[in-house]
């Protein structure tokens, strides 16, 4: 099997399939992602099986580049394995009205009715071709001639959890309440992701799916008896260390990445400056693997239940203990009653409160969820303590208000002239205030495509700028898709991200092209 790579970052590349077809290229790279699965070589991070494409992450730090593309070479070589059991699913869908408010235009742009389309659309058998974009989104091929819809312009904010979709020639459910960009024509109760379960994705690749129409009346009793079972069981009281007496704007649990899931959709995650969240680990004794606070913009006020030694690093957002000011990077031996607060950030983003021994993190594929007042937050089990250690250096957490990022060039060339790559490295740009951990969106001059921008979906990397329709830059954060189906111009180097990432809303972004030599080898 012929194979052909792209590096997309330092530590990432897709493989290719030249000379087969789409549906024999996108087995292959399902084929590939098991194998890797049941031998995985020393640093590799993960295997993500796309449309034609499977992504590779990996430690550049424990394997060279080429090395691992030779193992993959001979992995390709060596006779397949047995198909998996083909098993079969059938999923009730309750069609149009509000939860699928796209029926109706998409079926008049196909110059039929809603009902014909839902017909159409529930009489087809599906195959799962593979797994990305969000936990448990499996990508559906089969969907019948003439109702493939192209992308929106302009994703949704919001999409539903259990919305059924079309984009491009795919059809899928969206398992959970993410943002979106495809045409929404109906909703199932059906769960199709469970962290807690082994595995946790209802579907896997091979798989056969029919769509059984409901109505919506079925269709709101169903959801309603699954949401009664919903809700995770509190922490043990002796394992709280704080209490949230107010939430301010965006604080969650966040420790380093968890790859080894995007097969199944998960994002590896992790916070955002990493950097700053492992100094203040080496500052309270914790091992590398520990979780702690990402605050963003402004803060909470804990109140702690147990004596603690924190830490507090990254962005200044004013932190005080009982009070009086707290110096970033300073060891705070704080007993049980104290209060820790956090205001507005006066440099940088995001701040980061590490404590002795880390916290508890939800299950990998579980949603980021912002802390609210009169919440817990529970310690880790066991406690993931290294010893006291030397803190990395605090490099620069206040970027100021000009940024100049380098980057490698993207994995999709082809579609940016060099007229349009003159725009991207002479322009500014600067953060949306829309911008999350999925993406750091920015506002400037709209870039020109030379076609439009949708491709087969394949893995993303941390750092990946892709380009929407309407131009419009965005770079992937670590809760960014899996998978995506946006052209992408150019990659942040991996040093840079940390800056970026403590960029307040209105910093103005330039980019610059890597020196020679950027990817390793």
């Amino acid at each position: 099997m012929k194979l052909e790579t792209r590096d997309v970052s330092e530590s990432s590349f897709l493989t290719e399939f030249p000379e087969t077809s789409g549906e024999d290229a996108n087995r292959s790279a399902v084929g590939l992602a098991d194998r890797l699965a049941r031998k995985p070589p020393r640093g590799l991070l993960d295997a993500i099986p796309g449309a034609t494409t499977l992504f590779v992450l990996f430690d550049p730090g424990i394997v060279e580049r080429e090395k691992l593309v030779r193992r993959l070479r001979r992995l390709a070589e060596e006779p397949g394995t047995a198909p998996r059991e083909t098993r079969r699913f059938r999923i009730p869908v309750a069609y149009g009205g509000d939860f699928g408010p796209d029926l109706s235009v998409l079926a008049s742009q196909h110059g039929i009715s809603a009902e014909e389309l839902a017909r159409r659309h529930a009489g087809a058998d599906y195959t799962v071709a593979f797994l990305g974009f969000s936990p448990g989104f499996a990508y559906l091929t089969g969907l019948p001639p003439g109702l493939s819809a192209p992308r929106r312009d302009s994703p949704r904010t919001r999409v539903p959890a259990g919305s059924l979709a079309i984009g491009g020639d795919y059809t899928a459910i969206y398992p959970a309440e993410t943002p979106g960009g495809w045409m929404l024509i109906g909703r199932s109760p059906v769960r199709l992701f469970d962290p807690a379960a082994h595995p946790p994705a209802l579907l896997r690749p091979g798989d056969r799916v029919f769509f059984q129409p409901m109505t919506d009346e079925e269709l709101r009793a169903r959801i309603a008896e699954s949401r009664m079972g919903e809700g995770s069981a509190p922490p043990a009281s002796e394992d709280v260390l704080f209490e949230a007496l107010t939430a301010g704007l965006f604080t969650s649990v966040q420790g380093p990445p968890r790859f080894g899931m995007g097969a199944s959709g998960v994002a590896a995650g992790g916070a955002m400056d990493l950097p700053a969240l492992e100094r203040g680990n080496a500052i309270v004794g914790n091992a590398g693997a520990a979780a702690g606070l990402e605050i963003t913009l402004s803060g909470p006020e804990l109140l702690l239940t147990t004596d603690a030694l924190l830490c507090v690093t990254g962005a200044d957002l004013d932190a005080r203990w009982n009070g009086s000011p707290v110096p970033l990077g300073a060891a705070i031996p704080a007993k049980a009653g104290d209060r820790i607060s956090f205001r507005y950030a006066a440099a940088g983003m995001r701040a980061y409160l590490c404590v002795q021994g880390g916290l508890a993190l939800p299950l990998p594929g579980e949603p980021v969820t912002r802390l609210a007042k009169g919440d817990s937050i529970a310690r880790a089990r066991p406690p993931a303590l290294a010893g006291p250690s030397a803190p990395a250096g605090a490099g620069p957490v206040a970027p100021g208000r000009d940024l100049a990022l380098s980057v490698l060039p993207g994995p999709q060339p082809s579609f940016f002239s060099a007229g349009v790559m003159d725009v991207f490295f002479s322009a500014t740009y600067r953060v949306s205030p829309d911008s999350d951990r999925r993406g750091i969106r920015l506002e400037g001059p709209p870039l020109e495509l030379t076609q439009p921008p949708d491709i087969p979906p394949e893995g993303t990397a941390l750092g990946s700028i892709q380009v929407p329709a309407n131009g419009l830059p965005i770079v992937l954060g670590p809760d960014r898709p899996v998978t995506g189906g946006y052209a992408k111009i150019a990659t942040v180097v991996a040093s840079d991200w940390p800056l970026l990432a403590q960029a307040l809303p209105g910093t103005a972004i330039r980019f610059r092209p890597a020196g020679p030599g950027a990817f390793l080898a």
